[in-house]
């Protein structure tokens, strides 16, 4: 394989909402930390110890958010904030800008002359097709109702401006790129995110249980499982925490066992023991799917968003030769009934777990370096 491009000589500016936990856009930002070492980083805020050392082991740079009370656990509380904190950053003296954003962080004012690269993981879902999932009726109380969409204007407004300020755009799923060119009208590049698949090796051993493993947020859809698995009684096992968690404990039966956020070998050993995963919501990628696959787990996902490129469903005639089945509706009988059909089918693990190979980290080292040394090109020329 060739040496990936030398990036010595610039002066690299990595942007990403906030530093509050490794999932799935911090691993994004991992990769860019090791593709630029020396780079400088700025975010809103940044809890410390709440990611790995190539993020952490550099200069980084926070907004007046990082001083406000209670920012550790309420910063999403100061979201009509996050556009004036993004905007303070100045970036003169810099060669490249590589912002990595599912929120505000596209939206950085930069120089003229200096590219820059957004890799989005989402439009911000909290005020575009999401709204009704984080601030819907049942979700906030009266007085939030009233204030909540005059910030919610503020800020698409803000989101479909602040697009014209970045030069490319990567999305990390062909879903993503379609919803970027309905809120922004821009292209852009697919580069699916990278997955450490040598982490979850191939298991074909199960203890029986179904498994979901995800933060309890609203759009996350994990009450679908909660009812539809209390319903049958089958065995699940629900790992995560957010703020739903106490709601789905209480709706939730016996044969239900939650765990909070485990260590990455215990989080392994979830899902190479699992019988297959459950993934109930609308994700614009998914990496747990990707990493259940590489165990050789079956997933049982909603059918839309971003598992229509990350799982191979059964089609009636590829027994055999597939990684998951959908289910068409967000309601408990639709994911019970797709339940008791993955029963019935022959799963291959050997073939599910080398279909999960193509979403390799080194191969999205490779694509996301050679794509801004095409960038670097265009502008040296």
């Amino acid at each position: 394989m060739n040496e990936l491009p030398d990036f010595s000589h610039l002066k690299v500016a990595l942007i990403h909402d906030w530093l509050t936990t490794m999932r799935g856009g911090e691993k994004v930002l991992e990769v860019f930390c090791e593709l630029f070492p020396s780079a400088d980083l700025f975010t809103l805020l940044h809890n410390p110890g709440s990611v790995t050392g190539p993020i952490a082991d550099r200069r980084i740079f926070t907004t007046f958010i990082d001083r406000l009370p209670l920012k550790a656990k309420r910063y999403r509380h100061y979201l009509p904030l996050f556009p004036t904190a993004i905007e303070r950053f100045q970036f003169q003296g810099y060669d490249l800008i590589l912002s990595s954003s599912h929120c505000v962080a596209k939206g950085v004012l930069t120089p003229p002359g200096i590219p820059h690269i957004a890799y989005v993981h989402t439009p911000m879902r909290y005020v575009w097709d999401m709204y009704d999932q984080y601030f819907g009726r049942d979700r906030v109380g009266k007085l939030q109702r009233m204030i909540i969409p005059f910030f919610a204007n503020y800020l698409r407004m803000w989101d479909v401006t602040s697009a014209a300020r970045v030069d490319h755009f990567i999305a990390n799923s062909n879903y993503v790129a379609q919803r970027i060119q309905k809120f922004y009208r821009r292209d852009s590049a697919v580069i699916y995110p990278p997955v450490s698949v040598e982490h979850f090796p191939l298991s074909k051993k199960t203890e029986g249980y179904y498994l979901v493993l995800s933060a309890l947020v609203p759009y996350k859809r994990i009450d679908l499982a909660v009812e539809a698995f209390t319903q049958s009684g089958k065995p699940l096992h629900i790992v995560g925490d957010g703020p739903e968690g106490e709601k789905l404990k209480a709706r939730a039966g016996e044969n239900i066992r939650f765990f909070d956020w485990l260590s990455d070998a215990d989080l392994s050993r979830q899902l190479a023991d699992c019988r297959a995963l459950i993934f109930p919501g609308e994700e614009d990628f998914g990496i747990v799917p990707v990493e259940a696959q590489s165990c050789g787990k079956p997933v049982i996902a909603f059918g839309k968003g971003g598992a229509l490129e990350t799982v191979c469903g059964y089609d009636g005639n590829n027994e055999g030769q597939c990684s998951g089945i959908f289910f068409e509706e967000q309601s408990p009988p639709s994911l019970a009934g797709a339940v008791e059909r993955f029963e019935e089918i022959r799963w291959d693990g050997e073939w599910i777990h080398r279909h999960a190979g193509q979403f390799s980290r080194e191969r999205f080292r490779r694509e996301m370096a050679d794509y801004i040394q095409a960038v670097i090109g265009r502008v040296d020329k």
